[in-house]
């Protein structure tokens, strides 16, 4: 249950991809067995995209799957590396906090706004954005805590053993 619980952002984008492919594939044999469509397979595999993509990129996020150029901090000494690596998750702090709260304008603004084809209210598609940056932000809060705890457990323990 515990790692189900530590890993649930990528069940969840697990579960929507699946649901896209499902949707797509069904779709696709009804028009060409059948010469039918299902009306709103499209909209639906988009709205399930959506969701797989952001709560997946929280998850990617999480476990530090994203692509980073660390070609200039490889070549600094330990002590800039680490402060480079906190200013990076300050400024993610940031972005990723900014990006959570503009997600929540936008999804308050499209409660009232109908999807094209199944009409239902674009704030739940719009809801993968907050679920997405919510994630983000508390793991880069995560990440901030891990530098601060480790610095100061290196300079505890020098400290010491100084003495």
């Amino acid at each position: 249950m515990k790692a189900i619980i530590k890993d649930i952002e990528l069940y969840i984008s697990s579960f929507f991809i699946s649901i896209t492919v499902i949707i797509v594939i069904i779709n696709v044999l009804l028009r060409y067995l059948f010469a039918v469509g299902v009306p709103w397979a499209v909209e639906m595999a988009t709205i399930c995209f959506i969701w797989s993509i952001f709560v997946g990129a929280s998850s990617c996020y999480k476990k530090k799957m994203h692509i980073g150029i660390d070609l200039v901090t490889r070549t600094m000494p330990p002590k800039v590396e680490k402060a480079i690596g906190v200013m990076v998750n300050i400024i993610m702090l940031i972005l990723t906090g900014s990006l959570f709260y503009l997600s929540i304008v936008l999804t308050y603004n499209a409660v009232g706004k109908p999807t094209n084809v199944m009409g239902i209210s674009s704030a739940y598609v719009n809801s993968s954005l907050i679920v997405g940056f919510g994630m983000m932000t508390i793991h880069t809060i995560g990440f901030l805590i891990e530098d601060y705890k480790m610095y100061f457990k290196k300079n505890f323990t020098n400290g010491l053993d100084s003495k």
